[in-house]
């Protein structure tokens, strides 16, 4: 089954898909990474309902209610679906738990002997576990507002493979770069297989009614080294060219789909990387690289989103107002998409998002 990127009522008007086609908007359209979450009384209670927080995801009625959430108390131009990277390894059939306060747990992949337990890519058990995440897009389409972008998303390979390996986050991803270079043929494998299933579950999430979607590379920075004696580097051999693989594989399936790649802690040099070897149509840029710096690598047309310190958001004030300046400043006359550089924190005030968008829209 193919489809088209965008299609439906005012999608063309939609100011974030405008800006994705390459447009600058002033002022521009706005979101937040985490925009539903804990900072918000409204998603804790549904958070309590729902139970653990894989029956939050699985849920369409909860992940529809706090999906919407955060459009109704700030009217931001695009929603993000409500789910989580660690539903692609639990849909592989690895054990994936979320402990309160200390974050997700899974079963450890050592080795080649875990590797072969887990589903195979086309297994439609796959997509079969994930057909609730796709409810929940059908639904958040009928019900947003005509002019708010609907964003999907799934994790980078390496990132979910890091989560995979290690069992958790761990300090600077030692388990996946160990078995790097223990095995890199099988971290090659496991990359290969979640290029094959993400790429399945976004062109699901299109056909579900995205009208875009975002590839969280959040582990960028973190990055095994090439065994030695084989070509290329790390950037290339275990993100962006496997991100580059899955953005042509949704390609041919749903053509002009509009697509954002966030290579967190990749640095100024990975960022121009993003929109040069992967066929992004947006490059998500974290909080640590020199916006302006960035812009005047990038051809004017290629389209930024992001920036914007989370620790400024809970600071607030004059710090907040100067830095949304600068982020105007370091993007005029080029297609923007405001945002943070990493997730809203669950200690951020709500008068301080307010304050943030005032001053963008104002």
């Amino acid at each position: 089954m193919s489809g088209t990127a965008g299609a439906g009522r005012g999608a063309a008007e939609r100011p974030i898909l405008r800006v994705l086609n390459g447009e600058a908007l002033s002022p521009p359209p706005a979101w937040m990474m985490r925009q539903a979450g804990r900072y918000l009384p409204e998603y804790r209670a549904v958070r309590a309902e729902a139970g653990s927080f894989l029956d939050l995801c699985y849920n369409p009625d909860f992940a529809t209610e706090v999906t919407l959430q955060p459009i109704r108390r700030f009217g931001f131009e695009a929603s993000i679906l409500f789910s989580d990277i660690l539903v692609v390894p639990h849909a592989l059939g690895q054990d994936v738990r979320f402990v309160e306060g200390e974050g997700p747990r899974l079963d450890p992949l050592a080795g080649r002997p875990e590797f072969e337990r887990l589903i195979e890519a086309g297994d439609p058990r796959i997509m079969r576990h994930l057909s609730p995440v796709f409810e929940t897009v059908g639904r958040l389409r009928a019900e947003l507002p005509a002019e708010t972008t609907l964003l999907g998303f799934c994790g980078a390979p390496w990132t979910v493979a890091s989560y995979m390996i290690g069992g958790r986050g761990t300090p600077d991803l030692a388990p996946a770069r160990a078995l790097a270079a223990r095995d890199p043929a099988l971290l090659d494998a496991l990359i290969d297989r979640l290029v094959t299933v993400s790429t399945e579950y976004l062109v699901r999430q299109f056909e579900a009614g995205a009208d875009a979607v975002q590839i969280f590379e959040s582990h960028a920075g973190s990055l095994p080294d090439v065994p030695a004696g084989e070509t290329g580097d790390a950037l290339a051999r275990w993100s962006l060219a496997p991100i580059a693989r899955m953005v042509a594989g949704i390609r041919a399936r749903v053509p002009g789909a509009k697509i954002i790649v966030f290579a967190r802690g990749s640095g100024l040099d990975g960022h121009a990387r993003v929109a040069e070897e992967t066929g992004a149509d947006a490059v998500g840029v974290d909080w640590a690289v020199d916006l302006k710096a960035l812009r005047a690598r990038l051809p004017a047309s290629v389209v930024t989103q992001g920036n914007l310190h989370p620790e400024t958001l809970i600071a607030g004030g004059e710090a907040l107002d100067a830095a949304v300046d600068a982020i105007r400043a370091a993007t005029a006359g080029t297609p923007h998409i405001f945002n943070l550089g990493h997730g809203i924190t669950p200690q951020t005030p709500i008068a301080h998002v307010e304050r943030m968008l005032a001053r963008l829209r104002g």
